[in-house]
């Protein structure tokens, strides 16, 4: 294990990197109204969602991380990390994973896995990687929050997944939400090559935006790593082998049979529906609201998430 992968992430709440004010978040303009009343709540938006504004997960974009206790689902996003995605799947492929352990679980912050004993070796091609902690955003089409974002210009989602920009730099970027994915490196910005990766389990980190990669999203199966025992050594990390979770395997969807797949299907958040929903939480009007916030953050939209094999 890279040494300083206890560096880069330090403490939750140590301090804050704030990447500039929401010059362009203001401006945007609001998302227009849908037919959906001001004061439906998410169950009654959900329940009304056509199929067309749900998606498939992609499988060959998709791992299942089999733990002693269940499977977690992760859904990499190759749009805002193509050469990082790329070199997880192909680690993912070789099996590389097979056997690690999460070896981190730092309470209100982060769980993390990868080669304990730092002896497992790297293909020559597979070892170094240019970080991508923010990627031109080209044609990838980006969903803006009209809420002010303290970290980017403008945050808002690209295809389900939490996300910021810089319009006037063309970069665009996965944030540090609950249930982000992310690389795990050294000082080096270059050692990050996805063979240690961790899982966001408390309250959002932003301040690591555009300083990690961060891949994808858990799905599925969160509470398996949130519910881990919090390690006792520095930054949570485990002191002792026994107190690690080994890890069965970590498998592309795409590779196992269709029997063994677990079909999942996330909001799509270029739809009506997905507006809806996001102004119900900006401005609740359930019984036990007194006073609407009239202002949501990033990571406090809901992104549901349902079984495709449950008849509707």
């Amino acid at each position: 294990m890279p040494k300083a992968c206890s560096r880069w992430l330090a403490p939750a709440g140590s301090w804050l990197l704030l990447a500039g004010v929401a010059q362009g978040a203001a401006s945007a303009a609001p998302q227009p109204a849908t037919a959906a009343k001001a004061s439906a709540g998410m169950a009654d938006i959900l329940a009304a969602a056509p199929a067309s504004a749900w998606r498939a997960l992609a499988d060959e974009h998709t791992l299942y991380m089999e733990l002693p206790a269940g499977r977690v689902i992760i859904e990499l996003e190759p749009a805002l990390a193509p050469r990082t995605v790329a070199n997880i799947e192909a680690l993912a492929r070789m099996h590389y994973y097979d056997g690690l352990a999460v070896l981190r679980v730092q309470d209100n912050y982060v769980a993390q896995w990868g080669d304990p004993d730092g002896t497992r070796a790297l293909p020559a091609d597979l070892q170094k990687l240019a970080p991508e902690f923010a990627v031109p955003q080209g044609a990838t089409r980006f969903t803006p929050l009209r809420d002010r974002d303290g970290y980017a210009p403008q945050a808002g989602f690209v295809d389900g997944f939490p996300a910021a920009r810089d319009p006037a730099a063309g970069l665009a970027w996965l944030t540090h939400c609950y249930g982000a994915v992310g690389v795990g490196r050294d000082t080096d910005p270059a050692s990050g090559n996805g063979s240690e990766l961790y899982a966001v389990i408390g309250n959002a980190p932003r301040h690591l935006d555009r300083n990690v990669t961060v891949v994808g999203r858990v799905r599925q199966g969160i509470e398996l790593l949130s519910s881990l025992p919090r390690g006792t050594a520095e930054l949570g990390f485990y002191a002792t082998a026994a107190e690690r979770t080994p890890i069965r395997s970590i498998r592309l969807a795409s590779e196992l049979p269709a029997a063994e797949r677990t079909r999942l299907e996330v909001l799509r958040t270029d739809t009506p529906t997905f507006t809806a929903l996001v102004e119900s939480r900006r401005n609740r009007h359930d019984d036990w609201f007194v006073r609407p916030a009239g202002h949501i953050e990033l990571c406090n939209v809901p992104l549901p998430v349902r079984s495709a094999d449950v008849p509707r």
